[in-house]
């Protein structure tokens, strides 16, 4: 099953708080057993890489609890439910959601606060998310930032798409030297489409010294148009014919998958490289792109806290 949002998972994490001092790791557990997750939902991470996708919901849920004063960490890195969330326990509440939350006042000082603080920073972002969400806070960044990626990928393919096959050739001597390949920016230029036939459409230095090259092949092809095995096979002709052992094709579009399958079992070392990796390369190493805004998010550390 799915691992259910942070929401649904507030009321068995407060009874599993009622139960006595835990850790966030041991209600994961606990709720994962309960739940029969897999072992591969258990460790589903997020976008980020950095959490947990079972592990930070039940951290969001722990903390907006917390803010309506159901739940009370008495010592670093435990909770319990505090006489205030054992007497909503006691109810019998079919679901404790933000909405419920909001009825408590130390929440709702927390919202009005929180949406303060940001109005005086002139950014007026709800604090607190609205009571129909279904993610935590990292999960909407992360998939905003997805978007963003996203959207930036398509825009750069389409500006080379508009712009001269000489462009495109340049573009790729940029990403290369940016990479570390072709030693100085002048060497790279001058090794690409230097030989300009037998289906290679360039060579550079693997490294400063020219101990290696790498051949090089660039098909600027609109989306939906695929490189299919017989352009893919044509390349790797050319490169027994120069007797190199490297190379590495880069299209606009993408690859078939016979073409994908066809270089897995050769002799030579050919790498794929299609649109969206060629574009996500470009961000990586900053060819085409600029930073816009840099924002650095924090989290408390337990081990500055602590007096043993």
């Amino acid at each position: 099953m799915t691992i259910p949002d942070y929401q649904t998972l507030m009321l068995p994490v407060l009874r599993l708080a009622a139960a006595g001092e835990t850790r966030v790791a041991d209600v994961a557990e606990r709720i994962a057993d309960d739940l029969g997750l897999t072992q591969e939902e258990r460790d589903e991470m997020l976008p980020s890489g950095r959490q947990r996708v079972l592990h930070n919901r039940i951290h969001w849920a722990k903390f907006y609890m917390g803010k309506a004063g159901l739940i009370v960490s008495p010592a670093r890195g435990r909770f319990t439910a505090s006489d205030k969330g054992r007497a909503l326990l006691a109810t019998a509440p079919a679901r404790v959601d933000v909405a419920m939350l909001m009825q408590e006042q130390e929440f709702r000082e927390f919202y009005r606060n929180e949406g303060a603080a940001a109005d005086e920073g002139g950014v007026p972002v709800e604090p607190v998310q609205d009571t129909s969400a279904r993610t935590t806070p990292e999960e909407q960044i992360d998939a905003a930032y997805a978007s963003i990626q996203a959207a930036l990928r398509d825009e750069l393919l389409q500006r080379i798409l508009s712009n001269s096959p000489a462009f495109f050739e340049q573009l790729i001597v940029d990403l290369l030297v940016a990479m570390g390949y072709g030693g100085s920016h002048k060497d790279a230029a001058a090794q690409i489409g230097r030989s300009g036939d037998g289906g290679v459409d360039g060579i550079i230095s693997e490294d400063r010294l020219g101990l290696d090259r790498i051949y090089l092949q660039a098909k600027r092809y609109a989306p939906g148009n695929p490189v299919g095995r017989p352009d893919v096979n044509g390349f790797v002709g050319s490169l027994v014919g120069f007797g190199a052992t490297k190379g590495v094709f880069v299209t606009t579009s993408s690859f078939s998958q016979p073409a994908r399958d066809y270089v897995r079992h050769l002799a030579q070392r050919v790498v794929l490289i299609d649109g969206r990796e060629l574009a996500d390369l470009m961000i990586e190493h900053g060819v085409g792109v600029r930073s816009y805004r840099t924002v650095e998010f924090k989290r408390l550390d337990e081990d500055f806290f602590g007096e043993e």
